[in-house]
């Protein structure tokens, strides 16, 4: 993973780029506006997309289990990024080689824990664990009190969700930290192939890459739990909500807004995650739960609020 002190020199460069029309914008222009703006669409529209996805491919889980679904996921998201971005892949060199393989082991890495733990402690839990990635990426390099008291509420709110008794499933909240190590670097990562490769072929790249990893752990899993047409659609829907979008958008998003912003910004996927498990698959969650996810969200908004007030 990259040091958050080089992250954070190169994110007033990455803020000051107008995508659209590839102008550069004056900073506190309408350039600049519009494209902060077009970044918070894409986070958005990636976070309700990703955590629709990942509830669909639950579905599928009881007939070819989490990694069949990551595989399947992987490889739609592969053939997709592929057909739409066109990475002259010849034309690399070993500087942007290297972010792009990285991005794939971890990409990888991240979808099969991060499923995994869904399988084990839920949707809302899951993510909850997950996001602790991206909180870290946007405070490890904050020194202000209200950021260390914004992660010490977040902290708090997961630990309450955890809630460790006896019966507290170790190795899915494990998995969904490993997850967090994982989303921290994919944000780190996606911002340096943004800015070393055009459009999405660094991002098209990795997912070619993570799909070839899986197709050796794919081709063992479906042997064992032979799928069923209805596993199949909904490991494919994940494929294309939850890697193939998310790629192209966040890719895009991390040229509009600095990494520190894209990572507290990401704070409302515990809620979509929530709120997705809730409707699609019936996962109900008690009032100190949401108590403890609407902690994790405010305090983080407090945070980016601050960060606001201080920039202007």
């Amino acid at each position: 993973m990259r040091t958050m002190a080089r992250g954070q020199r190169t994110a007033r460069t990455e803020a000051e780029i107008a995508v659209a029309g590839g102008e550069t914008a004056v900073p506190g222009g309408d350039g600049e506006r519009r494209g902060r703006l077009a970044g918070i669409a894409m986070m958005c529209g990636s976070g309700l997309s990703n955590q629709t996805g990942a509830a669909l491919g639950a579905l599928a889980f009881p007939v070819i289990g989490p990694a069949g679904v990551v595989a399947v996921r992987q490889w739609v998201a592969a053939v997709l990024l592929l057909t739409v971005a066109r990475p002259r892949l010849r034309s690399f060199t070993a500087r942007q080689w290297r972010p792009v393989l990285l991005l794939a082991a971890v990409f990888a890495t991240m979808n099969l824990s991060l499923y995994s733990a869904i399988d084990r402690v839920g949707l809302g839990l899951a993510v909850t664990l997950e996001f602790l990635g991206p909180l870290a990426v946007a405070l490890a390099g904050s020194r202000r009190a209200v950021d260390l008291g914004c992660a010490l509420v977040a902290a708090g709110g997961v630990v309450t969700l955890t809630r460790p008794q006896p019966s507290t499933d170790y190795l899915g909240i494990g998995l969904g930290l490993l997850a967090a190590v994982c989303w921290a670097s994919y944000i780190l990562l996606n911002g340096t192939i943004g800015r070393r490769l055009p459009g999405a072929e660094g991002s098209a790249a990795a997912a070619g890459i993570s799909g070839l990893l899986f197709v050796p752990v794919g081709i063992v899993v479906l042997l064992h739990r032979p799928p069923t047409v209805g596993a199949l659609v909904c490991a494919a829907v994940a494929g294309v909500l939850s890697s193939a979008v998310p790629f192209l958008s966040d890719v895009q998003a991390l040229r509009r807004v600095p990494a520190r912003f894209f990572g507290i910004f990401m704070s409302v996927n515990p809620v979509l995650a929530a709120v997705v498990g809730l409707v699609v698959l019936g996962e109900s969650l008690t009032w100190s739960a949401w108590a403890a996810i609407a902690a994790v969200v405010v305090s983080n908004a407090v945070s980016v609020l601050a960060s606001g007030r201080r920039a202007g």
